[in-house]
């Protein structure tokens, strides 16, 4: 199990990213418009700086739903390797059977 802080930290940076997503998208399209003066890209650049770092989207991390283990998440399944194979192995996920040969 994941420290409780980690996942709560990991939630906030998602609060924070959907707070933040229609700000951001707008000053990085006039940051990149390349029609626009130099000083206003600049300023939009600054403008972006000026933000959380948490709310941009590449500093979330993936977490399984059930231990909050951020290494090996299966995205489909929104759920770590160890998770999926306890949950398989009691028979909780319809159509998965632990194989054995």
């Amino acid at each position: 199990m994941a420290k409780v802080s980690m996942v709560q930290r990991e939630l906030k940076r998602q609060r924070l990213v959907a707070k933040y997503a229609t700000k951001r998208a707008a000053l990085k399209e006039i940051s990149t418009n390349r029609d626009l003066p130099m000083e206003e890209r600049f300023k939009a650049v600054l403008n972006l700086a000026k933000l959380p770092r948490d709310s941009s989207a590449t500093r979330l991390h993936n977490r399984c739903e059930i231990t909050g283990r951020p290494k090996a998440y299966y995205r489909k399944l929104r759920m770590s390797r160890i998770a999926l194979r306890d949950l398989a192995s009691k028979g909780e996920i319809p159509g998965m059977v632990k194989s054995s040969w």
